[in-house]
């Protein structure tokens, strides 16, 4: 890993801890993900205690302290994409792609999360793949889906 880079982002922010919240943001755009060393070496520039850095990328659900997949696969399971068989198309995934719920595949192409809502209930059942969202999604289109992020 590369400290440089968290370097310019902290430095991006003038070192305020004010900012952590930004400066975490940054360094997970980066790695996909908060390393550990990333997380040290930001708790040295700010001069912050290491358990307020954990304390916030715990707190809000967008960080990880797990390495993620170069594609992140989130599955709706607000009430619409549920009652619409949103349960099935996460299992259809889970075959799939061969990996669980909260899993990443071992080659670090796919992570798989549920997400609660994402506020597109008329195209249930959704899917979203990184910034890209399918809707009224089918067992029968998963595959042509994910053929898209090979």
């Amino acid at each position: 890993m590369d400290l440089k880079v968290v370097d310019k982002i902290v430095d991006r922010y003038k070192r305020k801890e004010s900012a952590l919240i930004s400066i975490l943001q940054d360094i997970q755009a980066e790695y996909n993900y908060l390393p550990k060393e990333a997380l040290l070496h930001t708790r040295k520039r700010l001069n912050i205690p290491l358990t307020k850095i954990i304390r916030v990328a715990t707190f809000y659900n967008i960080f990880t302290l797990k390495p993620r997949g170069r594609h992140l696969i989130n599955v709706c399971m607000g009430t619409a994409c549920h009652v619409k068989g949103a349960g099935r198309i996460l299992e259809k995934l889970e075959r799939d792609v061969g990996i669980r719920t909260g899993e990443t595949t071992a080659d670090l192409k796919f992570s798989l999360e549920i997400i609660r809502c994402l506020g597109c209930c008329s195209l249930a059942p959704v899917v979203r793949i990184d910034n890209d969202i399918y809707g009224k999604v089918k067992q029968d289109r998963v595959q042509e889906i994910l053929k898209r992020y090979e």
